[in-house]
């Protein structure tokens, strides 16, 4: 009989993952079983961690088909798809990969604020299509520097978000659930007057349910129509709908997008907008984050097998 996996891994990574992670221990490559039920089947009982990503997740009924299971390793920053909760109950030790990634995301949210703003996109396809033919014609756009930036989510990407936004001489506020003591930017107990108050508002919050339409339609018309909305977080922050139709009738002025609500599909409304710049969800897809993040993943699951626990846990009430 085969020695039981010490390790189910959902499914692919990354290169570097992938291949270091067989050097750990015994891994079930759940993706590559002919049937998947059979493949955990016998491996259940020797299975000690999981490895999966946000896209992933680890939900609770796999989570109970696995006894002697410890730790689930995630990669990625979010953890909406993995039932933390099941876990906590069991004694199960979750880690994310925070950190790492803030940098190029908060960088990919700047790279949506200015091309909203500026209208960038437009502008090059204005280039590109050989519509420039004198200076002056193409239309005026919206200054970024020295505006106000409001943020919803002061964690750690919210904070590489507001710290960029002192290069720009912006004043800077931000909702949370709670105040957060020791931060250098002002507080707005109410998202809905940190809209009314912003030039630019930034989505970095956590997703899931807790969040689901956090920015609604009163949110999106206090913005308004010379207010532009970002979003790097989940596309189920945002009341989609609601946004669409702010920016069809002018009541909110532009959007960068990296998150829609229900990606890969695209609302075709925003495929003609030149006030909407976006992205296919890649605010951590550079080579050099992406390879943090699988190292930090490596680094959870051998700091774990040593008995030195994780790295990275994730902490929720």
């Amino acid at each position: 009989m085969p020695e039981p996996a010490a390790i189910l891994q959902m499914g692919p990574i990354g290169p570097h993952l992938d291949q270091q992670l067989g050097q750990r221990g015994k891994v079930l490559r759940l993706w590559e079983a002919a049937d998947r039920d059979a493949a955990l089947d016998g491996a259940a009982a020797g299975v000690r961690v999981v490895v999966t990503s946000v896209r992933l997740g680890c939900p609770a009924p796999l989570i109970e088909r696995l006894p002697r299971l410890r730790a689930i390793c995630s990669w990625g920053v979010g953890y909406e798809t993995i039932d933390v909760a099941a876990a906590k109950a069991r004694g199960i030790a979750v880690s994310n990969t925070p950190d790492v990634l803030d940098d190029c995301v908060a960088d990919l949210a700047w790279g949506l604020l200015i091309a909203a703003a500026r209208r960038t996109a437009a502008g090059d396809r204005y280039v590109k299509d050989g519509q420039w033919r004198a200076i002056g014609q193409f239309p005026l756009t919206t200054r970024v520097s020295g505006k106000r930036l409001g943020i919803l989510g002061l964690g750690r990407i919210g904070e590489a978000i507001a710290r960029r936004g002192a290069g720009f001489a912006m004043d800077v506020r931000y909702h949370n659930r709670r105040e957060r003591p020791g931060v250098p930017y002002g507080y707005e107990s109410s998202l809905v007057q940190l809209a009314r108050w912003a030039d630019f508002l930034v989505v970095a919050c956590e997703g899931g349910a807790s969040t689901r339409h956090l920015v609604s339609q009163a949110v999106i018309d206090a913005l308004g129509a010379k207010g532009i909305l970002v979003n790097i977080a989940r596309g189920t922050v945002v009341d989609q709908e609601a946004m669409v139709r702010a920016l069809a009738e002018g009541r909110l002025g532009g959007a960068g997008l990296d998150v829609l609500e229900k990606e890969p599909a695209v609302p075709p409304e925003l495929l003609s907008m030149d006030q909407v710049v976006l992205m296919p969800h890649v605010g951590s897809a550079t080579r050099e984050t992406r390879r943090a993040m699988e190292q930090l993943v490596l680094d959870n699951v051998d700091s774990f097998l040593a008995g030195r626990g994780l790295l990275t846990p994730v902490h929720v009430g």
